[in-house]
């Protein structure tokens, strides 16, 4: 009775036995599902933070050159220089030439060529006339420097070096030159390389360098005489040219007679000019230097007074 009164729940021995396992122990089918999860969850983790499939890099396309390519091939062709590369490849004698050549086609560019170019400079002018007198002395044979057959073997850079010296003579000259000193500076260089022109031994040949005489003497006094108009030859004797110009005419072997001429009349000497024996304008220091020069009396005592 007592039985079937109060029935109690049956016990079964290994539910006792559960509180002594460790949770961690528990090998359920369940729990290993769930262990797998968390390890994959935990691998996408680690893939999700790699750079090359992180999210936050958007994906690039594929770049095809081909198009480009062709594009640049497209724009390949041959085509002549621009203006300022073709005048980068041009030597300065080229390039005069195509300068002289165009001036002469159009003779308004050379017109505007002529009076846009700034002046030759005295040390320019100079330069260049050392550079064909450079040339004559190339072109002379050894052993031959005053027989006639160096001088056709030179008559060419000869006569080049005769024409630039009258050509730039010209401009140094007044009007077009209103500094005398300037003139002067170039005078006095240019008569310098005259005298190292070749004295030939075929007298023939030597109207060449007395014709260049004869022009830079004629040069010497046109500026002496403009000088002369506007100080009284004031520069003349302060700058030491009258004393260059007696040194000139020596060594000329009194070939600048003009010159001398225009010194002694425009800017006054005493006594007689060696070169006209003429007498100079009175009123003047005979005791002056440039009549000490010209009498070769430079340099020694100058009596003052009764001795």
């Amino acid at each position: 009775m007592n039985a079937v009164l109060s029935p109690q729940p049956p016990i079964f021995p290994h539910q006792h036995e559960t509180t002594r396992i460790s949770p961690s122990r528990s090998m359920s089918p369940y729990n290993n599902m769930a262990s797998r999860k968390r390890k994959a969850d935990d691998d996408n983790d680690d893939m999700s933070v790699s750079p090359l499939s992180s999210p936050a890099l958007p994906s690039r396309p594929i770049v095809r050159p081909s198009k480009k390519i062709r594009q640049a091939n497209d724009d390949v062709a041959a085509r002549p220089l621009s203006l300022p590369r073709l005048l980068e490849t041009l030597t300065n004698d080229q390039l005069r030439t195509v300068l002289q050549t165009i001036c002469e086609r159009h003779p308004d560019i050379g017109h505007e060529v002529v009076t846009s170019a700034p002046r030759p400079t005295v040390a320019c002018a100079l330069d260049i006339l050392a550079g064909y007198q450079e040339k004559l002395h190339d072109a002379t044979p050894l052993g031959h420097t005053n027989s006639d057959y160096a001088y056709f073997r030179v008559k060419q850079q000869l006569g080049a070096l005769l024409d630039a010296i009258s050509d730039f003579t010209s401009q140094f000259l007044p009007p077009l030159e209103q500094q005398t000193n300037i003139s002067l500076q170039f005078l006095d260089g240019v008569t310098k390389i005259i005298h190292e022109l070749p004295d030939w031994e075929n007298q023939s040949h030597r109207h060449h360098k007395d014709a260049a005489y004869d022009e830079i003497s004629a040069a010497w006094a046109l500026v002496i005489t403009e000088a002369s108009k506007r100080g009284g030859g004031f520069i003349v004797h302060t700058g030491g040219w009258d004393q260059r110009l007696v040194k000139h005419n020596q060594q000329s072997g009194g070939k600048m007679g003009q010159a001398i001429n225009a010194l002694a009349v425009e800017v006054g000497w005493q006594g007689q000019n060696p070169i006209t024996d003429t007498p100079a304008p009175s009123g003047r220091d005979p005791n002056s230097i440039l009549n000490q020069l010209i009498n070769g009396a430079y340099g020694s005592p100058v009596r003052v007074g009764p001795w």
